[in-house]
């Protein structure tokens, strides 16, 4: 069975909220990168809402690279949001964890 990645995007003045649905992995990362490539991402906050991702590999995890270098190149930040514990786990075990922001997790309501 062939999972896709499902894009959604949400632009408000200064920030872009990319929100990543399924696994992110060999045969899926190139539709993130094409889609941040088409974005305006001078001098904005660009978050990657992952809470949807349900797998994450090598590949995945240098696409993330990538994307965090090209929204650099442009004057923006990348953010992480509420990565699943495989992603942390990726991070961590790569040493790569040090090289992302990750935004802080919404409230939850009381």
């Amino acid at each position: 069975m062939h999972l896709t990645l499902g894009l959604a995007v949400a632009v408000r003045p200064g920030l872009t909220v990319l929100t990543l649905t399924g696994d992110l992995d060999m045969d899926t990362s190139p539709y993130l990168a094409e889609a941040t490539d088409s974005l305006d991402l001078q001098g904005r906050i660009l978050t990657l809402d992952l809470s949807a991702v349900t797998f994450i590999d090598s590949c995945g995890l240098t696409t993330l690279l990538a994307v965090r270098q090209h929204i650099g190149l442009a004057g923006g930040t990348l953010k992480l949001a509420d990565l699943p514990y495989q992603a942390l786990r990726l991070l961590d075990l790569t040493g790569t964890r040090d090289l992302f922001t990750l935004a802080e997790p919404a409230p939850t309501p009381s």
